[in-house]
């Protein structure tokens, strides 16, 4: 202390000129054992804006942390990182969604839906989404002025030249899947069209979850210079979607690496 060895007085004398309790001038303090710990949650959360507790849970123990959930969700919230959903949708009665059957394997069932955004300068584009509904990978993200019956054919047409053709492809009522050309491309391949009922978004509720995903983690997330720009941005989170980002349906494994787990021990 300063005033010890400046007027040669005692610690005690010290102390009580300052006012200062004797045990917290001498209390050492403690190190801070999560300090590394918080830093790197905070990094991956600026990073990965949309990410909760759960996924960031699981990066970290691909890093090699020995940590449970409870100890990152007290963390993530210390620092102020818990998500908000300010746009809380209305569960559909569940007695009105008509009953379908899950895809059981790879390639059985498809699903694709457009998504709109715009650039820099406010001219729209659209997006086409199509993921398949077992390995929940994302096939392809088309991005486009405008994208008619016959683009989407082409797109379908570019994707089942590396992975083959499903049973059936769901889809909505819009005027690109109603169209000829799709039409006859699905029932040349003897493929299925399952249409969604009017009004019912949830007959097609996974790709209406990765539509979510995909406008929380990169659309809304992302500044698009122009058409070209995007095409990069959103091929580059597809692949980052498919071969990193863990996947809370797959018990949180990417949906790449679930996919090749089936393959390679079965159903």
């Amino acid at each position: 202390m300063y005033l010890e060895k400046a007027y040669a007085q005692s610690e005690r004398r010290c102390c009580r000129v300052l006012r200062l309790n004797r045990s917290l001038y001498r209390r050492k303090p403690k190190k801070d054992e999560q300090a590394f710990l918080r830093m790197r949650i905070k990094e991956i959360a600026a990073v990965r804006v949309r990410y909760g507790y759960r996924r960031i849970h699981v990066l970290l123990r691909r890093e090699g942390w020995t940590i449970n959930v409870k100890r990152v969700y007290r963390l993530y919230k210390i620092e102020g990182l818990n998500l908000r959903n300010h746009n809380r949708r209305k569960r559909a009665n569940q007695n009105r969604v008509k009953p379908h059957s899950e895809a059981m394997t790879a390639n059985e069932c498809w699903a694709m839906d457009f998504v709109s955004d715009q650039l820099y300068d406010g001219k729209r584009f659209r997006v086409l989404t199509l993921i398949d509904l077992f390995t929940r990978e994302c096939l392809a993200t088309y991005a486009d002025k405008a994208i008619k019956g016959d683009g989407v054919c082409a797109i379908l047409r570019h994707v089942s030249q590396e992975r083959g053709t499903p049973k059936c492809i769901k889809v909505d009522n819009g005027p690109e899947f109603i169209s000829r050309a799709l039409d006859a491309w699905t029932y040349d391949r003897k493929i299925q069209l399952v249409f969604s009922r009017p009004g019912t978004p949830t007959d097609n509720a996974h790709i209406e979850s990765f539509n979510g995903s995909l406008r929380e983690e990169c659309l809304n997330t992302n500044w698009f210079m122009s058409l070209d720009d995007a095409k990069e941005k959103l091929e580059r989170w597809r692949n980052d979607y498919n071969e990193y980002r863990p996947h809370s349906a797959l018990t949180y494994l990417p949906p790449a690496e679930f996919a090749r787990n089936h393959a390679a021990y079965g159903p």
